[in-house]
């Protein structure tokens, strides 16, 4: 099923969207959404693979009042209802799951504790494709950590659906194996008052692309978009977002940081945010920056607006990416720091605020344990 013409797009509220693999060209490289990254790279993820018997799995604990998670047939309504997909990757991964996983929150429902779900892979050398559906009820509330871990070669989508006047903070961490390679596609659709907070966590993995999308429905819709990454030698993590503003007075915030070390590290950076004609009183920001800890290390950053109206609240973009600020370093040196120490203290201070954004203190403790893991191997 094609929802669109395939002709070239001139923007990006033009781009293809179709569910069907077939409705998408072969991918070469050239294309603007793809001349980032290493196609090959990407194994059977740019072809038509046939997905492993068993590529993954999912485990969780005990799920508190009003929450549920289960399998659900593709014949269910909800497969599609927010996501579309817009490129080949995951229109494949859209077509190739077998039993898509259901998150429920009920309506009315106030979640006191995070609720965990953990992505394992099983094996990097056949290709898995998966789909997971996150429904927030009306008025609900509820913190969400969504883990990735071991090894897999992963296509997959997560559609998210925060209805009217739902909170939904959701934080999801590739801590892939070495091996690893996954192209996720992310969307959130927001009801009218409704908030979503994404913190996206990259740490591990050969290759990680992931790409977010936001729509609203109603007014009053705000999505907070915050990402952090660290990217080490020979990896190559990309994190691309759309931010389509199509209904009158909604915020959105998007701000993703990044740290680089090692030969030949790679991240990339997208930032795309639509204000359409009809979306008046829009208010939106994003931000990238980048901080590049050796010589070796490369980080693209590429902050898009695209305004169809002049009657917005505020829109703006910014992005950075530089080495260590030598005022610094200076300042904590000249106290008794030692060098090593007082870089490694830069860091986790530039770190630090999106640290604080995930409402888990374990989650937040673990992450930044691995963080100083990373600077203490290479002497940083």
């Amino acid at each position: 099923m094609t929802t669109q013409a395939s002709a070239p797009p001139e923007t990006k509220s033009q781009a293809l969207r179709s569910y069907d693999v077939a409705d998408f060209p072969a991918l070469t490289g050239l294309e603007e959404e793809w001349r980032f990254t290493p196609l090959k790279r990407l194994r059977g993820l740019v072809g038509e693979a046939p997905a492993a018997p068993a590529g993954v799995r999912h485990e969780y604990g005990d799920l508190p009042q009003g929450v549920t998670v289960e399998r659900i047939g593709r014949d269910d309504p909800r497969m599609g209802g927010v996501l579309t997909p817009f490129d080949r990757v995951s229109a494949l991964a859209y077509g190739g799951v077998v039993e898509p996983l259901l998150v429920s929150v009920a309506a009315d429902t106030v979640v006191d504790t995070p609720v965990g779900l953990r992505v394992v892979g099983e094996g990097a050398d056949a290709v898995a494709f998966g789909h997971t559906y996150v429904e927030v009820g009306r008025f609900a509330e509820v913190t969400l950590v969504l883990e990735h871990v071991g090894s897999a070669t992963l296509a997959d989508n997560v559609e998210v659906s925060v209805a009217d006047g739902a909170k939904l903070t959701l934080v999801t961490v590739a801590d892939w194996a070495d091996d690893t390679v996954q192209a996720q596609h992310l969307k959130i659709r927001l009801g009218r008052d409704a908030k979503a907070t994404h913190v996206q966590v990259t740490l591990g993995g050969d290759l990680v692309r992931q790409f977010t999308s936001v729509e609203y429905t109603g007014r009053g819709g705000e999505a907070e978009l915050y990402g952090l990454y660290f990217a080490d030698s020979g990896q190559h993590l990309e994190h691309r977002q759309l931010v389509d503003h199509n209904v009158p007075d909604c915020r959105s915030y998007v701000g993703y940081r990044g740290a680089l070390q090692g030969d030949d590290a790679r991240t990339v950076w997208v930032g795309d945010v639509l204000i359409r004609a009809e979306a008046t009183g829009t208010d939106t920001y994003e931000i990238n920056r980048n901080l590049l800890l050796s010589d070796g290390a490369r980080a693209d950053s590429v902050p898009n607006l695209e305004i169809e109206t002049g009657e917005i609240a505020g829109a703006g973009h910014a992005s950075a990416t530089g080495r260590f600020d030598d005022e610094q370093l200076f300042y904590l040196m000249a106290r008794g720091i030692p060098e090593a120490e007082a870089r490694r203290l830069v860091v986790r201070g530039f770190f630090a605020e999106l640290i604080n954004k995930i409402p888990v203190g374990e989650l937040r403790e673990r992450l930044g344990d691995a963080i100083e893991a990373r600077l203490t191997k290479v002497g940083a």
